[in-house]
């Protein structure tokens, strides 16, 4: 293990680099990821575009879920791995960061210019007119039309959404768009069977061919939405590290892969490339 942090240190210490993160990363933070050690795929289908746009129950079933879902997201706190990211693009280290995660908490730790690839949770969208609004006032609106809803919630999952049988969401009232009256509202994320926009994984393309290296923090790369820029950086002859706990589709793309928990690999590694971390001042944030 020495000898393989040893060449990750160099790697990243060169600098020039592009993070491709994934649900691995935020496990610390308490949200289980899909396909690793907490393994919320075995247990969770998500929902589809094509569910949510087009069948009203389902819809319902995702805003009830969702609802309490988002409280538990919108409580969780940047870990030690994205605190570490966040030191290493200060230190002038990584100069893209790029994940597939829609939890915030790669800009919650300090990070800034971050590519969220599917979007984030805390906004939506109405599907209609297009206006964009906080999470905060969504979750607002819904507990006022839904004053008597509470149910046992033992498990989030990595999109917002948890498990709750049809009879806790029976009854549950949806709300449309609050600026136009009637548009259906969306969570500011790509489903599954969505789209990324086309700007974006334009703008991912480009980071990764501007690239040094690619270090690819907690994910399988299972679906292609990631895969492709570990592919494209391999073709280009960037060399792709991967840190991940187990095995991913990438490691045959990859000069380097490490099985860790990515908390303590990543926090030595800025300890080792970017220097000791800054005390926080007392009344202010934590520096990074």
């Amino acid at each position: 293990m020495r000898q393989t942090f040893d060449v990750l240190a160099r790697l990243v210490g060169a600098g020039g680099v592009v993070v491709l993160s994934g649900a691995g990363l935020s496990t610390e933070s308490g949200i289980p990821d899909y396909r690793g050690p907490s393994g919320a795929a075995r247990r969770h289908t998500p929902m589809t575009y094509q569910a949510f746009t087009g069948d009203a129950d389902a819809r319902r079933r995702y805003w009830a879920r969702s609802h309490l879902g988002w409280r538990l997201i919108a409580r969780a706190a940047p870990n030690a791995g994205h605190r570490a990211v966040a030191r290493l693009q200060h230190a002038g280290l990584v100069g893209g960061i790029i994940t597939q995660n829609v939890d915030g908490l790669h800009t919650a730790a300090g990070s800034t210019g971050v590519v969220e690839l599917h979007g984030r949770l805390d906004e939506v969208v109405c599907l209609d007119c297009g206006n964009l609004t906080s999470r905060e006032e969504l979750d607002r609106r819904l507990r006022e039309a839904n004053p008597g809803f509470a149910a046992q919630v033992a498990q989030v999952n990595p999109d917002g959404d948890v498990d709750l049988p049809d009879e806790a969401v029976a009854g549950f009232r949806t709300v449309d768009c609050g600026i136009c009256g009637t548009g259906m509202l969306k969570p500011d994320v790509v489903f599954f069977g969505e789209t990324v926009p086309a700007p974006r994984v334009a703008d991912c393309f480009a980071l990764v061919e501007r690239a040094r290296a690619v270090l690819v923090l907690g994910s399988s790369l299972t679906v292609m939405s990631g895969r492709r820029f570990v592919i494209r950086a391999a073709k280009l002859g960037i060399p792709v590290a991967i840190v991940n706990q187990g095995p991913t589709r990438g490691d045959g793309y990859a000069a380097l892969t490490v099985d860790r928990p990515l908390g303590k690999v990543l926090t030595a590694l800025a300890d080792r490339v970017a220097g000791p971390a800054v005390p926080a001042v007392a009344g202010t944030p934590a520096a990074v």
